[in-house]
């Protein structure tokens, strides 16, 4: 199921914007548009444009206007996910070759850096400078929490709360954005903008927390590339670190992340220590936790359909299988 099903009513929205996705890397070179287009064919929930049309759900809704920050959300995030894969020398994204992986780490980078261009060209048309202020924070953001995550490889000694501000940085501000840009491109109330922007904070963090689990305990047809690779490349994740906390396992998990660190060693023992553990347990506890408080903030918006789908989305979040 590449999109959720409760998308209902957007579905037409949606495949409008999909088309544009694909247009919008297209024509100023034959390379860059060739690799913009391997990546974004792969496939993805593309959660972040269907959170902007929902937030405009809140305002005047114009699929216009909306476009224009949907698409450019949904490029922001796959120009990351370009880089990711350099940085961790990932082969598989989604289930297919990464760009790193068939054209090498030079054409990966600038194919990034082209689909990043392109998010902004496509923002230049908007007038509220608010959004280009929220959007150019959140891209500052995301820059600082891809260096934390660099720094932190193989670091055992890492808090939950640094992990918790990494993601955060990483995965659930530019959810958030999407929630609120959405309801300000629509003209929608201030405060109607700051509650789904703690709803998509929230969920965001879920979502992540669910995405490190789903690492462990996934199977690759379900998450599209090899069990424990956040492990095999050193990012250290909430269910690993409060496995860690374990005494009866701390010294065990540390020798292995070590012998992954060295080389000398596959993620297979170590995820049979954490899955022994209740590292698992407590990250869906957190992640649970999360929702909640999205729900919070989404029960003090006004009652339309648009609101069930977004408690929809945050249970799906939360028990998600791929």
């Amino acid at each position: 199921m590449k999109r959720l099903q409760i998308f209902g009513l957007l579905n037409k929205d949606m495949d409008q914007i999909e088309k544009e996705l694909y247009r919008s890397v297209q024509g100023d070179d034959d390379l860059l548009s060739e690799t913009s287009l391997h990546l974004l064919r792969a496939g993805g929930k593309r959660l972040r444009p269907v959170f902007v049309l929902m937030g405009g759900k809140f305002g005047t809704y114009d699929l216009d206007k909306l476009k224009r920050v949907a698409i450019p959300l949904e490029l922001i995030h796959s120009a990351s996910l370009v880089h990711d894969d350099v940085i961790d020398d990932a082969e598989l994204r989604r289930g297919e070759p990464t760009v790193k992986a068939k054209w090498g780490d030079k054409i990966a980078m600038y194919t990034g850096d082209y689909i990043y261009a392109k998010a902004l060209v496509m923002t230049s048309g908007l007038k509220n400078p608010l959004i280009h202020q929220i959007l150019s924070k959140a891209m500052v953001e995301m820059s600082i929490g891809e260096m934390e995550q660099i720094r932190d490889f193989f670091n055992s000694g890492q808090s939950v709360r640094h992990y918790l501000r990494r993601i955060r940085r990483k995965t659930a501000l530019l959810i958030a954005v999407s929630c609120q840009l959405g309801a300000l491109a629509a003209d929608a109330e201030p405060g109607t903008a700051r509650l789904l922007y703690n709803y998509g904070y929230n969920v965001g963090m879920a979502f992540q927390i669910r995405d490190d689990l789903l690492d462990l305990s996934g199977t690759e047809k379900q998450i599209g590339k090899p069990p424990g690779s956040d492990m095999r490349q050193g990012n250290i994740t909430l269910p690993v670190i409060y496995t860690l906390q374990d005494d009866r396992l701390r010294s065990r998990l540390l020798e292995e992340l070590e012998a992954i660190r060295e080389g000398n060693s596959g993620v297979g023992r170590a995820i049979d220590l954490i899955l022994s553990g209740d590292g698992i347990s407590r990250a869906e506890e957190l992640a649970s936790r999360y929702i909640a408080k999205a729900l919070e903030a989404l029960d003090q918006l006004p009652s339309n359909r648009t609101k069930r789908n977004l408690r929809d989305i945050a249970f799906f979040v939360t028990g998600r299988a791929y």
